[in-house]
């Protein structure tokens, strides 16, 4: 009886220390992708692009699913009437904080995408233009 108590305690520390050990690897914080600020983004060619990849899919912000509608013929629209965009504090942007995951699930919701995010704020950054 005292074996098995024993072989209880030894298997229970060492999942938690497998536990602890595989969330110590993961980061808490998705430090940006510092883009070149001379190149200018579009929202036609990077910001859909990004959009297009992953977030107006079926469930998802494609017009049936949660707002915004992030289809390309209403996604600019779409951020700008559901207050989506902070051109005066461009970090506090709702859209930038959901890619970052600072509102909850990050989005998209395969994780933090740093290189979308950092591309997302550089557009805000620059007046968040419909071009």
């Amino acid at each position: 009886m005292e074996f098995a108590i024993n072989t209880m305690k030894t298997t229970t520390t060492i999942v938690l220390l497998t536990c602890l050990f595989m969330m110590s690897c993961k980061y808490d914080e998705v430090l940006p992708v510092q883009p070149d600020p001379g190149v200018e983004v579009s929202f036609s060619s990077d910001v859909l692009l990004i959009f297009n990849s992953g977030c107006n899919v079926s469930g998802c912000h494609n017009g049936s699913g949660p707002d915004p509608d992030l289809r390309p013929s209403v996604a600019y629209e779409s951020l700008w009437s559901g207050s989506y965009i902070d051109t005066m504090i461009p970090e506090n942007s709702e859209l930038y904080l959901w890619m970052t995951g600072a509102r909850g699930l990050p989005m998209p919701l395969e994780g933090v995408n740093a290189t979308y995010a950092s591309t997302v704020l550089q557009w805000i950054e620059q007046g968040a233009i419909d071009n």
